[in-house]
C-alpha cells in the first residue's frame, strides 16, 4: 500500500514518544502500538484520510476488513485499544474535539488458557542441564530462578547483580512501567544461583567485567533468543512432548502456586500484574486442573 503519509508518521512517532515517557512501556509494547497504527493508516490512505481525521464509520469499516482477513478477535481488540489510546491523547492535547472510538465496543474474545507444565515435567526440565559444566550450571540456575520467581523472560535476562539478595532469598525485579517488586526465590533457586555465581559465571566471563547476572559463553549478557533455544534443547532432553517457551515456566509458577492454595492477590504481586483481571486467568487454569482430578478420581466423575 506504500509508505505512510508524513503527518501520520509524525503523529504516530510523537504518540509513541509520549507513551514511552509517561508510561515506561517496553520496547515490544511500543512496537505493537506502532504496528497497529501504521497498518490502519496505510489502509486508510486509500480513502485519502489521515489518522487524526478518522471517523467512527472509518474505524468500523477497518475492523470489518481486519476480521475478513481472518484476524482473531484478540488481534482486533488489541488494534482498537491502540487506536482508542491514540484518540484519548489527541483529545487531551486539544487536537480534536470528538473521539470517534468512544462508541465502539471492543470485540469479544475468549481468553485462551496459558499452556503450562505438570510438576513432574517441570522437575524433569529443571534437571535436564549438565551441571558438571559451566554452561549447564548457568542454564539450571536460569531455569530454577524463572520457575521459582515467575519472572518475565525479559526480567530474567535483564537481572543485574545488584538486584539479588541471596542472604535473604529475594530478587528485586524492575518490571513493566519501571515498577519494582520483591520476589522470594526459594531454597533451590537460591542455592543454584550461589553455585553458579561462585564457579560458573567467573569461568564464562573469562576475566571480563559485567553487571549482568546471567552471561553467555562469550561473557556477554544473555539474549532472549539464546535462552529460547536453550529451553528447546532441554525440553527434548527432558522428554517433554509439548511446546514449551520461557513464558511456559512463568505459567507453571502461577498455576502450581494456585493449585497449592496461594492467594490470588499474592500471586498478582509476585507476577507484577497491575490489574487483578490479568491474574484471574490463572484461576481458570486451576479450575481445569480441579475438574481433571475430579473426573479422574471421583467414582461418578
Amino acid at each position: 500500500m506504500g509508505s505512510l503519509a508524513e503527518p501520520d508518521q509524525a503523529l504516530i512517532e510523537r504518540f509513541i514518544d509520549v507513551l514511552w515517557v509517561e508510561n515506561g512501556l517496553s520496547h515490544n509494547t511500543l512496537s505493537a502500538y506502532r504496528s497497529d497504527l501504521s497498518q490502519l493508516a496505510l489502509w486508510q490512505r486509500k480513502n485519502n484520510h489521515e489518522l487524526s481525521g478518522l471517523t467512527r464509520e472509518h474505524l468500523l469499516r477497518y475492523l470489518a476488513h481486519v476480521q475478513q482477513l481472518g484476524k482473531s478477535s484478540r488481534s482486533s481488540a488489541r488494534m482498537l485499544s491502540s487506536v482508542k489510546r491514540l484518540f484519548q491523547y489527541l483529545i487531551r492535547e486539544s487536537e480534536i474535539n470528538t473521539d470517534p472510538t468512544a462508541q465502539i465496543d471492543s470485540p469479544r474474545y475468549l481468553k485462551s488458557l496459558p499452556s503450562s507444565l505438570t510438576e513432574s515435567d517441570t522437575e524433569a526440565l529443571l534437571n535436564a542441564p549438565d551441571t558438571n559444566t559451566a554452561q549447564g550450571l548457568r542454564d539450571q540456575s536460569m531455569l530454577e530462578t524463572l520457575y521459582a520467581s515467575g519472572l518475565r523472560v525479559s526480567e530474567l535476562i535483564g537481572l543485574q547483580l545488584s538486584q539479588l539478595n541471596l542472604n535473604d532469598g529475594f530478587v528485586r525485579v524492575v518490571g513493566k512501567g519501571n515498577k519494582e517488586r520483591l520476589v522470594p526465590l526459594g531454597d533451590n533457586a537460591r542455592v543454584s544461583l550461589q553455585q553458579y555465581l561462585a564457579t560458573a559465571r567467573p569461568e564464562l566471563l573469562h576475566e571480563r567485567q559485567s553487571d549482568a547476572v546471567f552471561v553467555s559463553n562469550r561473557g556477554q549478557g544473555m539474549t532472549r533468543q539464546t535462552f529460547w533455544h536453550l529451553i528447546k534443547r532441554y525440553v527434548v532432553i527432558a522428554g517433554i512432548n509439548k511446546a514449551v517457551s520461557p513464558h511456559t515456566l512463568r505459567h507453571a509458577f502461577a498455576t502450581h502456586l494456585l493449585n497449592h492454595g496461594a492467594d490470588l492477590r499474592v500471586l498478582q504481586m509476585l507476577l507484577g500484574h497491575s490489574n487483578l483481571s490479568t491474574t484471574q486467568i490463572y484461576t481458570h487454569v486451576a479450575k481445569e486442573r480441579l475438574k481433571s482430578i475430579h473426573a479422574q478420581h471421583h467414582p461418578r466423575g
